[in-house]
């Protein structure tokens, strides 16, 4: 018997916070095999009839029509189609920002990478509409994407471990962080993070401190400074403007953070970031940066 196949493999896949990089579907050959090796992105394979199974470095996964699992980047793995009653599945392979994240929510572990549920055909139907929205355009691939959320939102709402998966204390630093990426801009604390998480201030808190090594209130910090940062040495707002770009209404109570944090002020810290511009690339324009005795930097800009 010969194996039907039906794939495609897109040649742009960092365009987005979530890109396909290959979808399809496929109706295995007896002891059909990939691996052992690796991928260097997510893939998820439904089974829709047949069986086989699945070996990872945390355990071998014996599995049939109805089960999902998840490949992991970089995890060494194998999977083989039974001799006699060989799977047949559909797969989509990704990654991006969001991957982690929603794959968590979704209930898949490293140590338990296989998702049993009654998805009936909404699922297979949603990765076969992922593969025929496949292209190399602009536009197909935000299709693509778009219907790849669908695909993952219907694994997080059909697996039933959205409140396990959530329930653990890298749950909630993923889960605020992500909130934190999306908001920092809006002048939000460490309560709205607690609120968001739905967890006490005190769980939070100990979360990250085991997670990241610093509390939630320093994370907020760190990524609003690291974020006004990349605005200094990127763009020519204005340091009041960069302060609520980032979420402080008060330039001068940013100032004071910024300084605690980076040991410089924000106009010095611009001023060695054009510096440093200056001396890697020929500009008609020459950046002097002076130091004087109350060891701020004035910058004067002489054009030719």
């Amino acid at each position: 018997m010969n194996t039907d196949r039906h794939s495609f493999k897109s040649d742009q896949t960092d365009a987005l916070s979530l890109s396909v990089y290959n979808v399809g579907y496929e109706k295995c050959q007896g002891l059909h095999s990939w691996g052992s090796g690796v991928r260097d992105h997510y893939l998820i394979h439904h089974i829709i009839s047949g069986k086989g199974v699945y070996k990872t470095p945390q355990g071998e996964y014996h599995l049939s029509a109805g089960d999902t699992f998840l490949i992991y980047p970089y995890t060494v793995i194998t999977y083989t189609a039974d001799k006699n009653d060989p799977w047949e599945y559909y797969w989509a392979g990704f990654n991006g920002s969001d991957a982690e994240f929603i794959l968590d929510r979704a209930g898949f572990t490293r140590e338990c990478p296989v998702i049993s549920a009654d998805f009936g055909s909404e699922l297979k139907d949603s990765l076969e509409r992922i593969y025929r929205l496949s292209g190399n355009r602009s536009s197909d691939l935000v299709k693509m994407t778009g219907q790849l959320y669908i695909t993952l939102g219907i694994l997080m709402e059909r697996s039933g471990s959205q409140s396990r998966s959530g329930s653990t204390a890298k749950g909630y630093v993923t889960k605020a962080k992500n909130y934190i990426a999306h908001n920092y801009t809006l002048g939000i604390g460490v309560e709205n993070a607690t609120d968001f998480v739905g967890v006490s201030r005190a769980t939070l808190y100990r979360a990250f401190m085991e997670y990241e090594g610093l509390s939630p209130a320093q994370y907020i910090t760190d990524f609003r400074v690291n974020a006004a940062c990349r605005l200094l040495e990127e763009t020519e707002l204005p340091v009041s403007a960069v302060a609520r770009s980032v979420g402080y209404n008060d330039s001068l109570y940013f100032s004071r953070i910024f300084h605690k944090t980076k040991g410089v002020s924000p106009t010095e810290y611009r001023a060695d970031a054009l510096c440093t511009k200056g001396e890697n690339k020929a500009f008609s324009v020459d950046i002097c940066v002076q130091k004087v005795k109350t060891r701020r930097f004035r910058l004067t800009r002489v054009y030719k």
